[in-house]
């Protein structure tokens, strides 16, 4: 089975070294209540929890799956006593408004629990995941009275959330939907429809299910125009606002899936059940996004975690492994043959998952301290500027680090050989679960539509500008510096050159729409690229500054250093590729006729 261990330390020095956590807790409202021994004992028990109570359970919940008996969802042995003691931890609270049972803790904090908890068990972890979703949306748009009774619940974990949207019919296009929503008289609503693809739609690990439904309202216009969101309990709260009267909600079917398994992923039937108005009438997409939005990171962080306990656990093999001699020699000559680790390729790949798994993690650490500005400061140009920044940010989170996770979870496995592919090693679990990350929550190619049309060029480069002006600054604060030239220029070029693509692909766009799209994920993926480079530059700099006070810990700098140059040197060239394509244009793309595409087939 594999092993996990949080990456504590990694932890601390993108805390602490690389973005200024202290500062940034200290300047926040909840200042006193973020100590650095506070944050210290959440991330350790945190931890704890995830590698002695989720990762045993993580096979466990890929063997046994879902099983839907009589209208309900049970889940596999161990999932429903684990979720227990998440929610008698006080996990589900933790970054919960006060009003509302939560710890009013930052965001950023479970985030950080995030990753830990999608490393050693992610179908497990989808569940506690959605309700947190389920609980913004109703933070941010719920009535008085919704938030007393849900918020609460959906705080102390005693219930659970879910995100209705997608229909057999359609799935991005939510213009689309058919689920309906007829007033009644008892001043509700009664919501008929079928949802598809329900993560954590049904299931035994909670007294209740807040589902979360778009439909339509009988005068609604066409389009995402006419989208309405309502609050669906699978139970109705009764007088004391417990789980009451069962609803006219129902799991139909359970998908049969490639990965995770161990979560619901449902069918969903609304026969007339009872439903309540979520924000304004026809405004229902608006209120939805913020529940999207958040999931969109969470999914980020899903593909985060499953490269870092793949790379834990081929590096693992990789120095027990023994094959062949080294070429230069034998490295151990009291041994048969060499660990694979002294070969390059092994190490090659060794150092892909290590690089893009520690710079995922500085990328989503600084989308968290943005997440903390948006909720907490009071100045409304710095609540703007964070939001704008954490905008961008969010399609490049969600699609280019499940992108680059499904590839570090693939080169898991090619460490491992023809043992990788057997199920008992459990690195061919990670792969079959990260490839779904790359799909829900908008595909990449959805998020990279995101990026390029809705971010970028509709705000003609604006929402862009600020994040290369933070690069343009720290290579300009480095220029000159011998030990920073080889990260600090190589940045400032691909840096000039994004603002140039995105300008030379704007110029297209007013010619043929289709350019955008013809863009959009070569897009994406450079912009992604850059961002990790950007965030290893200031990892190369810290490194440099702490090994100039000749630290006990050394050999972690160092190691940080050489990562950084494998970075820049072995990956980074990736954007010339992707630059490239971008510059192509749409033409071979679109050139060829839809009923062209099959020629060949027949003799």
């Amino acid at each position: 089975m594999p092993s996990y261990q949080a990456p504590l330390r990694d932890f601390r020095f993108v805390m602490d070294e690389v973005l200024d956590y202290p500062r940034h807790y200290a300047q926040l409202p909840q200042a006193e209540e973020v100590t650095p021994d506070v944050v210290s004992a959440i991330l350790e028990e945190g931890a704890r929890f995830t590698r002695e109570v989720l990762l045993p359970l993580n096979r466990t919940g890929d063997e046994q799956g879902c099983r839907l008996e009589g209208g309900e969802v049970l889940t596999p042995s161990g999932f429903k006593e684990a979720y227990a003691q998440y929610v008698e931890g006080g996990w589900p609270s933790l970054s919960g408004d006060t009003a509302y049972h939560g710890q009013g803790l930052p965001t950023s904090l479970g985030m950080m629990l995030s990753e830990m908890v999608c490393s050693s068990n992610l179908a497990w972890g989808m569940y506690p995941g959605l309700s947190q979703g389920a609980a913004d949306a109703l933070r941010h748009h719920g009535s008085d009275e919704q938030k007393a009774q849900y918020l609460t619940k959906l705080n102390d974990g005693t219930w659970t959330g879910s995100m209705c949207l997608t229909e057999p019919q359609c799935g991005t296009d939510l213009g689309l939907i058919k689920t309906r929503a007829r007033p009644d008289e008892a001043g509700g609503y009664l919501i008929t429809g079928t949802k598809i693809f329900i993560s954590a739609g049904e299931h035994d690990l909670a007294e209740n299910i807040v589902h979360l439904v778009l439909a339509k309202l009988p005068d609604a216009p066409e389009g995402t125009k006419g989208i309405s969101l309502f609050v669906v309990p699978k139970y109705l709260p009764d007088a004391e606002g417990e789980a009451g009267e069962r609803n006219a909600v129902s799991c139909g079917a359970l998908e049969h899936k490639m990965g995770i398994h161990g979560n619901a992923t449902c069918v969903m039937n609304f026969d007339g059940a009872r439903g309540y108005l979520v924000g304004e009438p026809h405004k229902g997409l608006a209120c939805m996004f913020t529940m999207m939005n958040v999931a969109r990171i969470g999914v980020g962080i899903q593909g985060l975690g499953l490269m870092e306990v793949s790379f834990q656990n081929a590096l693992a093999y990789a120095r027990d492994r023994l094959q062949m001699r080294a070429l230069s020699g034998a490295q151990e000559a009291d041994k048969p043959a060499d660990p694979i680790i002294s070969h390059p390729d092994v190490r090659r790949m060794l150092l892909t998952q290590k690089a893009l798994a520690e710079g995922g993690r500085m990328l989503v650490l600084h989308a968290a301290q943005l997440a903390d500005r948006v909720e907490c400061v009071t100045s409304d140009a710095e609540r703007e500027a964070a939001e704008t920044e954490l905008g961008l940010l969010t399609p490049i989170v969600k699609a280019f680090l499940t992108e680059v996770g499904f590839e570090a979870t693939n080169e898991g496995v090619q460490v491992f050989g023809g043992h990788g592919y057997i199920r008992e090693w459990g690195m061919e679990q990670y792969v079959r679960d990260a490839r779904i990350t790359r799909l829900y929550e908008g595909t990449t190619g959805i998020q990279a539509l995101d990026l390029l049309g809705r971010k970028v060029l509709m705000s003609q480069g604006e929402a862009l500008k600020p994040f290369t002006k933070q690069i343009h600054k720290f290579c300009q604060a480095h220029e000159g510096d011998a030990a920073m030239e080889e990260f600090v220029t190589p940045l400032a070029k691909l840096n000039a050159e994004w603002g140039e693509i995105t300008m030379a692909v704007g110029m297209k766009a007013m010619q043929d729409r289709e350019e955008v799209g013809a863009a959009s994920v070569d897009y994406l993926m450079y912009s992604g690229y850059v961002t990790l480079a950007f965030f290893w530059a200031r990892a190369a700099q810290a490194a440099h500054q702490a090994l100039a006070g000749n630290p006990d810990d050394a050999a972690f700098y160092r190691a940080k250093l050489d990562t950084a140059r494998f970075y820049y040197q072995r990956l980074l060239p990736r954007t010339r590729a992707h630059a490239e394509m971008i510059r192509a244009g749409g033409e071979s793309l679109m050139a060829m006729q839809a009923e062209d595409f099959g020629h060949g087939f027949a003799i």
